[in-house]
Formats: C-alpha cells, structure tokens, sequence
C-alpha cells in the first residue's frame, strides 16, 4: 500500500500545481495568513458544537485553581478566533500568543462577548520562542489544534514548561496520525504536502501524543477521541492536561 504513496502524491501536486508554484516563489505565505483566520473562524465554530461538552469538562477545572490575587493566569498558545474562550471561568486573565497578526481583530470580538475574562495582551510570537513572557508567569496554558502546525513541538512544550509557574497545568486538545498502515494514514501521507499549504503549515501525520510523553510533565491525563470532520483528512484527537 505504501508503494501509492509517491504516485498519488504527485496526482494530487499536479492537481494543485498553482498553488505549489505559488508556495514556491514566496506568494501563498502572505494570502495564507490573511484568508486563515476568516476559515478558521467557520471551522471552530462547527467544532464548538461538536465538543462543547467536553470543552466544559475540560476547562472547568480551571475554576478550582488559585491564582494571584484570585485570578488565574491563563495563556493561550496560537489562540486564533478566541474559540475557547466562552469555556474559561470568569477568574481568567487571559494572554493570547499566535504567529498570525491578523487574528486579532477575531481576538476584539471574542473578547467583547466573553466580557467575563480579564483580558491582558495580544503577543505575535511563534511558541518556539516567547520572550516577551516571563518564566514561571502563567498558571495555566491552553493549547488546542496548535502543535500540528508548529516548526517545533519539542521546543514549544519546552517554552510551554518555562512558562508554567511549578505545579501549572497545560490544557491540549489536538488531532493526530491515523494508525499506520490504515487506508486512512495513507490518505494523509498523500494529501499531507499540498495541505500543509492550505492549513498554514498543519501536519496530518505527527504522533503529538509521543511528544508529550517526552516532555517531563510531571502528570499526564489523555483520552483518545474519533475524527471530527469525516470529510477532512484530519486523524483522531487527544484531549487532556499535563502538569509541569
């Protein structure tokens, strides 16, 4: 089966060979950036409907946390739409890292009709490196459909682990390979390279739920969950918390 592979992948970039073309001469970056947060935005929202009972559970353990002054320290790491914001407990202030300028203006709206949140700052920053935050400052990071897309998962859960005050907790849910050897993992080996592009660097096949398990959290609490979209090449998700 494995053998498919590099003929359907380039079926799929002669298909797509304007946009490849585009990639390569430095074009589709800057349109990718700007038309990202308004998919985003669409596909978040299908998603909320989907995992609003889980996000609760999830992020209702917030509530439980004592910060300073009685506010929780919260950063969300590539927070996109502000999607996960109606989920945080009203004791949250919130900071907002992603790569992408352009999500802030999504950022204002979410925080206009999420007036429970104390909002603090918007910080254009890649995860691999977020200088502009102080170690051990945040009580809580979330990070949710963000270490797909990243350079580095290894560096990011390092600055993650930095910035967490001991004891602080990570939230993550993110979506995975397909099992090897799976008609479905060979469908996201093929489509991988061309969505990369579509997705903003999103990878199809990375064993996240490895990375974490290498990353010397002290505690980690992870359930497997199915496929969200079937009509996206998107594998399962793992939802849980790790505790530095």
């Amino acid at each position: 089966m494995e053998v498919l592979v590099p003929f359907l992948q380039l079926l799929v970039l002669i298909l797509t060979l304007p946009l490849h073309l585009l990639a390569l001469l430095g074009y589709w970056q800057p349109v990718c950036k700007t038309y990202f947060p308004y998919l985003m935005a669409t596909l978040t929202e299908r998603a909320n409907k989907k995992m609003e009972s889980k996000k609760r559970e999830l992020f209702s353990q917030i509530k439980d946390l004592k910060g300073t002054s009685g506010k929780v320290a919260l950063l969300e790491l590539g927070c996109g739409t502000g999607a996960n914001f109606q989920f945080y407990p009203p004791n949250c202030k919130v900071t907002c890292v992603d790569p992408n300028p352009n999500f802030e203006k999504f950022l204002t709206k979410s925080m206009a009709e999420n007036r429970h949140l104390q909002y603090e700052r918007f910080v254009v920053a890649y995860g691999e490196d977020m200088r502009q935050l102080a170690s051990s400052s945040m009580d809580v990071v979330v990070c949710t459909l963000v270490l797909c897309s990243v350079r580095s998962p290894k560096k990011v859960l390092q600055e993650i682990q930095r910035v967490l005050k001991p004891g602080g907790l990570l939230f993550f849910w993110e979506h995975v390979t397909e099992p090897p050897g799976s008609w479905a993992f060979l469908w996201q080996q093929v489509f991988e390279p061309t969505w990369k592009h579509i997705g903003d660097g999103c990878h199809l096949t990375r064993e996240t739920w490895k990375d974490l398990e290498k990353a010397q959290f002290s505690d980690i609490q992870m359930e497997w969950q199915p496929p969200l979209f079937k009509w996206l090449p998107v594998g399962p998700h793992i939802m849980g918390k790790a505790v530095k």
